[in-house]
């Protein structure tokens, strides 16, 4: 279901209640015609995921914001910087602007940033609760997770099929590897993000034609 931006715009509100303009901005850029799956839908399941695994120790204010901000700019392909060090400097372009204290500023910044690898620090709630809602795609349903696949694969059009494959799977492989979720509502996703996440790169080592246990090795 298509996001009703008027609503993400009143959630920006109630967020930034002074910043109208920057929240319309955001809400531009993540709904610029060559995002596929980096779109106002996305940033919308990001926030809703982030209100489901809060506990009270978390700074929901900082999280919301750093959300806001972690793919305000989604270039394809990148240029001199990640996408998530450019939206981290618009972050603090945009949060000097709105006034913001400086502490709160460097804690949003970082947060943005941690989306490049999804590996907050032990003890890191605020991270672990932005990366968490980050991931939780991997978790859902098969046919949710086929429509996000498939939606990756058109924002990178662009890139040849066994180029795309075999990046996509060395990618999904190193997940594999880690602690996907770390908060505790969000682990409870585990078991199927793990199943998405398998069934997915042995598609894609059967579309390479190469064996999966030897692409680990």
């Amino acid at each position: 279901m298509a996001t009703d931006t008027t609503k993400l715009l009143e959630a920006w509100r109630e967020l930034m209640p002074t910043q109208t303009e920057l929240g319309g901005e955001l809400i531009r850029r993540y709904s610029e015609p060559h995002r596929r799956y980096h779109t106002v839908d996305h940033l919308a399941f990001v926030l809703d995921r982030i209100d489901e695994f809060a506990v009270s120790s978390n700074d929901l204010f900082l999280v919301r914001l750093a959300a806001w901000f972690h793919d305000a700019v989604y270039a394809i392909p990148t240029r001199e910087l990640t996408n998530e060090e450019a939206s981290a400097r618009l972050t603090v372009r945009s949060l000097i602007d709105a006034g913001m204290d400086q502490e709160d500023i460097n804690e949003v910044t970082r947060l943005v940033r941690l989306t490049a690898t999804h590996q907050p620090p032990p003890g890191d709630k605020n991270g672990w609760l932005l990366c968490d809602a980050d991931l939780a795609i991997l978790g859902s349903s098969p046919q949710d997770y086929q429509a996000y696949a498939e939606a990756i694969r058109a924002e990178y059009a662009h890139v040849p099929a066994a180029e795309f494959a075999a990046g996509r799977l060395e990618i999904l492989l190193g997940l594999l590897e880690t602690d996907i979720y770390r908060t505790t509502k969000a682990r409870k996703l585990t078991a199927a993000a793990h199943a998405n996440l398998t069934a997915e790169c042995q598609s894609l080592a059967a579309e390479l034609g190469v064996d999966l246990e030897g692409f680990r090795a």
